[in-house]
């Protein structure tokens, strides 16, 4: 699929958990048009994702799994994009699955049922998810503190810091005190931290990569996109969900 940005490539999760999406989706190699190309550019991929989102966290993984096979890793750039699944949840959280029962018009003993489905989804690439404790909660203060990490060159770190709290220990990642305290663990600086949570720091930032999104007709999460204008080829496609 092609986009004013570049080339759509991978979209394993179309909204709605109660389809889990066998849609094929690849991580493609590429090889230059012309000698030495390859070392004078970086492929930029976005991705945008929701913290909230149990397919955004296997998709990461499934993406680094492909990711370590290809040969020219070192040249690609990953920045995450901000995305909300439930932009209306609480910041003071609620449990995930009577939450997300609600919202899906589910039993409860059919959210039971999915989300053991995901969790096992989730287990064949080496995350342990644990819905019976998870707390839904509003994520923009968590893009905020995405879009800070980014800033200083620590974004794929909290990423991976933001799911693990949320889906494995079952933490309120809309809880300032708990964003403050990944951010030390990665290496952000407390002031600053604590700073832009006081404040409204880089909402417009999230704002403007959700409404990019739109733009983009994206539907549900995870959504990659490779950068434009890159002078590469699709050689070969490896599948990773």
């Amino acid at each position: 699929m092609e986009s004013e940005r570049g080339l759509v490539f991978f979209m394993p999760y179309k909204q709605g958990m109660e389809t889990i999406s066998s849609i094929p989706c690849s991580f493609n190699s590429y090889e230059n048009q012309a000698p030495g190309n390859l070392n004078q550019n970086k492929m930029q991929v976005e991705i945008w994702s929701d913290i909230v989102c149990p397919f955004c966290y296997i998709g990461k993984r499934k993406f680094e799994q492909a990711l370590e096979k290809f040969p020219q890793k070192d040249k690609i750039e990953i920045v995450w994009k901000s995305f909300q699944l439930d932009p209306d949840a609480s910041s003071t959280g609620t449990d995930y699955q009577k939450n997300l029962s609600a919202r899906k018009g589910w039993s409860l003993e059919q959210t039971q049922q999915i989300t053991k489905n995901v969790t096992d989804m989730a287990a064949e690439v080496g995350l342990e998810y644990h819905f019976e404790k998870a707390v839904a909660a509003n994520s923009f203060d968590a893009h905020r503190f995405l879009h800070l990490a980014h800033k200083n060159g620590l974004q794929d770190a909290a990423e991976e810091a933001l799911f693990n709290a949320h889906f494995t220990e079952g933490k309120n990642i809309a809880d300032p005190a708990l964003l403050v305290q990944l951010g030390i663990s990665i290496g952000l600086n407390s002031d600053e931290l604590k700073n832009m949570l006081e404040s409204q720091a880089f909402a417009d930032e999230v704002r403007a990569d959700i409404e990019e999104a739109r733009q983009l007709r994206v539907s549900g999460v995870p959504f990659f996109v490779l950068t434009e204008n890159m002078p590469f080829q699709v050689r070969k496609t490896l599948k990773c969900f």
